[in-house]
């Protein structure tokens, strides 16, 4: 019997939320790969869990076929499966681990792997077992791009019900026979990959605004006419009270008495009362479309922010050491000045993120000017950050939540979560730096966990900030966007060596 995958009716709302994430959802998934698209907090990793059983629907059921593996953005954890895959010998998981680029010392170093070798792990692990249901949430996170081809490989071969979360467009469009786009508590599923999903819904929101404008004119011209109509009901009944008419003048009295009794004193009153219903019912459609908010970019509270320094980072060329095996990560000079663009490159395990925590305290800015965005934050951490932004006076805080509405996610969804998404946690960071005008900018792989619309503001905002950036990142088209210089790290048996270029 082929996978399948259904939800049906399903709805779920988190306890701290003011709105539901899912309300009736009915979702068919066939064999073959679905892409999941949305924005950060709009439930993509929390349909993912209800798919694979680890959350109940608290309406609705999940019907679903074999077994069911969830492997989730973060990769603290070691698989407990690696060591068994490691050790088979039959030509299934020697396939895999090929594929995979895997090698037999990880389970005895799973700390000292970067973040790019544990997800390829994670997810050969769970590739390893044969589920009919595999959800993947961010695979390409931290990946650089020979190991994203070796796992597009292996994740073709896989026969069951995949759905994938994923900011990589290229990875979607590959992989997918169809997406579903996510706007709670409204779910689309549309056919073929990312890009025409996604300008489909272009297509559907310019419709959708261009009928809201018609709509916004409409209710402006009912309004006018309603309150012209109110005016005449309102003369016509002045000019109708016998109160303003002399006692002794019957004739006038008589004619507001037969004016009453036909009825014709009382007919601005029916038009006003028509032109009130059309103008509810005009108001009524136009609530009913869904237009989404484009959001105003321009979050830099201070354009001119920047250090007066001549250089931000100078040090001499050297070398650290790069694990336990002797291996070393050897540099040239490295110079930056205050509005440098430096993008990081280089294969996983080259060092990038050990150059980093060597970088760092080198920098000659004061410790509140410079914002740090690390690859992974721990949820004690997120929990951490959540408390001091809510701890922020008003004033602040408005700040703070517009920015990060600039960056694309919903500040009030944000606010009512204790456990926020991983993308939200990096805005909430880099939205705190950016609302103290910082003098550098040092994110590492600051496209992980960040859905496709926040990607394309986040590359904007960066383009235009006046401050200098220090970015590690597997992603060719986001760098090239952004930074004007590189630092690429290549890599032999021995030692990786850091090259300059512009």
């Amino acid at each position: 019997m082929p996978a399948f995958l259904r939800l049906q009716q399903v709805s779920f709302s988190y306890e701290s939320a003011t709105r539901p994430l899912f309300t009736d959802l009915d979702v068919h998934f066939p064999p073959g790969w679905t892409g999941i698209v949305g924005a950060n907090g709009v439930g993509k990793s929390t349909l993912l869990k209800l798919a694979t059983g680890l959350l109940p629907p608290q309406t609705g059921a999940v019907h679903a076929s074999g077994r069911a593996i969830y492997c989730e953005q973060r990769t603290d954890d070691q698989p407990a499966e690696l060591a068994g895959l490691l050790l088979d010998q039959s030509g299934a998981a020697i396939r895999l681990i090929a594929q995979l680029g895997l090698q037999p010392d990880w389970p005895g170093r799973w700390p000292s792997l970067s973040h790019g070798e544990r997800k390829r792990a994670q997810i050969a692990a769970a590739l390893w077992r044969k589920p009919d249901l595999l959800a993947l949430d961010e695979p390409s996170n931290h990946i650089d791009s020979a190991a994203r081809d070796r796992l597009l490989t292996a994740l073709r071969d896989f026969r069951g019900v995949g759905l994938l979360v994923s900011h990589d467009r290229e990875m979607l469009d590959l992989l997918c026979r169809q997406c579903l786009f996510i706007d709670p508590p409204a779910a689309v599923m549309r056919p073929g990959g990312v890009t025409a999903g996604a300008r489909q819904d272009g297509l559907e929101q310019d419709d959708a605004r261009r009928r809201d404008d018609q709509a916004k004119h409409v209710i402006q011209r009912l309004s006018q006419e309603k309150q012209r109509r109110r005016e005449k009901a309102e003369q016509t009944r002045a000019q109708g009270s016998k109160s303003r008419v002399a006692p002794k003048d019957n004739d006038a009295r008589n004619r507001i008495g037969l004016a009453r009794v036909s009825g014709k004193d009382a007919t601005w009153d029916k038009l006003y009362s028509q032109m009130d219903g059309r103008l509810k019912q005009a108001t009524t459609s136009r609530a009913e479309l869904t237009v989404k908010k484009v959001y105003d970019l321009g979050l830099w509270l201070d354009p001119n922010a920047c250090s007066q320094r001549d250089t931000i980072l100078n040090i001499p060329e050297g070398a650290i050491p790069l694990g336990d095996g002797g291996r070393q990560l050897v540099f040239p000079a490295l110079c930056m000045r205050p509005q440098s663009r430096v993008a990081l490159t280089g294969p996983n395990g080259s060092g990038k993120s050990t150059l980093l925590a060597y970088l760092r305290p080198h920098f000659k800015v004061e410790p509140e000017l410079m914002v740090y965005v690390p690859q992974e934050i721990s949820q004690e951490e997120a929990r951490r950050v959540m408390a001091s932004v809510r701890a922020l006076s008003r004033d602040r805080l408005g700040r703070l939540l517009t920015i990060v509405s600039s960056l694309g996610s919903r500040p009030q969804r944000l606010l009512e979560s204790d456990n926020p998404s991983p993308g939200e946690i990096r805005k909430i960071l880099l939205a705190s730096g950016i609302e103290r005008s910082p003098h550098v900018i040092i994110m590492d792989e600051p496209t992980n966990h960040m859905d496709l619309p926040s990607i394309r503001c986040l590359e904007q905002a960066l383009a235009d900030c006046p401050c200098g950036l220090l970015l590690v990142s597997h992603d060719r088209v986001f760098l090239h966007a952004v930074a004007n210089e590189e630092w690429r790290l290549d890599m032999d048996d021995r030692a990786s060596r850091l090259v300059i270029s512009l």
